[in-house]
């Protein structure tokens, strides 16, 4: 793996959850990401998704903010904050290629890192790949 990826939370999600189809891979995949020393780029906004959407899907608050801890000690990521210019620049990529709101924030920052998306998200994938380079975690 080479190059900045800046990897949505659907990723993570699916890694943090063993009954989902997939987990092992997005597991591999970010464990891959830690010995390499591969640069992550996301948007602090990621934070919020992966553990609110943990804390409902295992019902364990504890849980999804032990996982959030553990995100934040993770060496190679690069949390980019949601201030005004980058808020701006993804509402145009929103309009422009019909991305839900925080799909858009995830590609404004791919796009202003020079970064590959890695999603999940087959919509999201579909309509951002127009704009930056997008990936599945399994491709190599």
């Amino acid at each position: 793996m080479s190059g900045a990826l800046t990897i949505d939370a659907s990723v993570f999600v699916n890694a943090f959850s063993p009954t989902e189809t997939g987990s092992e891979q997005s597991w591999r995949f970010l464990s891959q990401l830690l010995d390499a020393g591969v640069p992550v780029v996301v948007p602090a906004l990621m934070l919020v998704e992966v553990v609110a959407s943990l804390a409902r899907k295992q019902n364990n608050t504890a849980l999804a903010l032990e996982w959030m801890e553990r995100i934040q000690q993770l060496d190679y990521l690069t949390f980019v904050p949601l201030d005004d210019d980058l808020a701006q620049e993804a509402a145009e990529i929103a309009a422009a290629h019909r991305l839900r709101g925080s799909d858009a924030v995830y590609a404004a920052v791919a796009r202003r890192s020079a970064a590959t998306l890695v999603t999940l998200d087959a919509e999201q994938a579909q309509r951002a790949a127009p704009l930056i380079p997008v990936r599945l975690p399994a491709a190599d």
